[in-house]
């Protein structure tokens, strides 16, 4: 759904001192004692009506070459100056996006972009793509600044280490959360499943399900609890009787003299058995 010359502009980047037809070119600079600047390439983000949800048509604003240390506040703050940026998401390659409906998640599912990276930045009015476009004819723009600083080096591993200490009682509430969803899901679907057993559809078929007289065992906590007691005292139980190895040794040779000694009981049986079944005419 993406126009072919956005996935090549994605694919090659910025190369040979020419944008490619359709971009415009921004110059930006980390700080004011970079003395060379850095390239971005800025183009509306122009897709079929209703193929990319999250990034609207006129609206959006596509951003190719953006460097690692350029994140998405940087990006929000250095095109704020345009108009009211609503969202910026920040890719590793250009893709239709989805609208989220919920929030993302804080300790799962975080996925680390690395190199540079394309990034869509999206306004409330139109003409604020313009006005971003229009940036091309102006200096270069500073992404780190005194008021709003771009964390690097040292401080920047502080700041990473220290946000991937996790707090107990916020992973405990999130995952409360997602558990509680997903039951009140699962319930739904048997409800329905239940609602709709044995009535036909439209062409007049059955669904049949297999159900047996004792059905699995429920996959909850409970359960999962009782199955690991019931491990735990069977693997007591047998730590109990060979708590020593020489109680093990003991064990074995004594179950050994027993057996021997009925083979020999046995082996009594078996002869006088056979003396008995003897032919004795006289």
């Amino acid at each position: 759904a993406l126009p072919r010359a956005e996935k090549m502009a994605a694919a090659t980047g910025y190369a040979a001192g020419a944008a490619p037809a359709g971009y415009a070119v921004l110059a930006v600079k980390f700080s004011e004692r970079q003395r060379s600047p850095h390239c971005l390439l800025v183009k509306e983000h122009q897709v079929r009506e209703g193929t990319d949800t999250a990034h609207p048509p006129r609206r959006t604003l596509f951003v190719l070459n953006v460097p690692p240390y350029c994140g998405p506040d940087s990006l929000s703050r250095l095109f704020s100056r345009c108009g009211h940026v609503q969202s910026v998401d920040v890719c590793d390659k250009p893709g239709p996006g989805e609208k989220k409906d919920k929030l993302t998640s804080k300790f799962f599912d975080h996925k680390t972009l690395k190199g540079f990276q394309i990034a869509y930045v999206v306004f409330r009015k139109p003409a604020a793509v313009q006005a971003a476009k229009a940036l091309s004819q102006q200096g270069p723009l500073l992404i780190s600044t005194e008021s709003y600083p771009v964390k690097t080096g040292i401080s920047k591993w502080i700041a990473s280490y220290e946000a991937s200490i996790m707090d107990p009682k916020e992973l405990k509430a999130e995952v409360d959360a997602y558990m509680q969803d997903y039951d009140k899901k699962m319930a739904e679907e048997e409800a329905k499943a239940a609602k709709e057993e044995g009535v036909p559809d439209e062409e007049g078929w059955v669904k049949v399900t297999r159900k047996g007289r004792k059905p699995g065992l429920p996959r909850t906590e409970a359960a999962n609890l009782r199955v690991l007691e019931k491990e735990k005292q069977k693997r007591a139980r047998k730590e109990l009787l060979n708590f020593y190895a020489w109680q093990h040794r003991e064990t074995k040779r004594e179950h050994i003299a027993q057996l021997r000694k009925k083979f020999e009981e046995d082996k009594q049986r078996i002869a006088l058995m056979r003396a008995q079944r003897k032919f004795r005419p006289y």
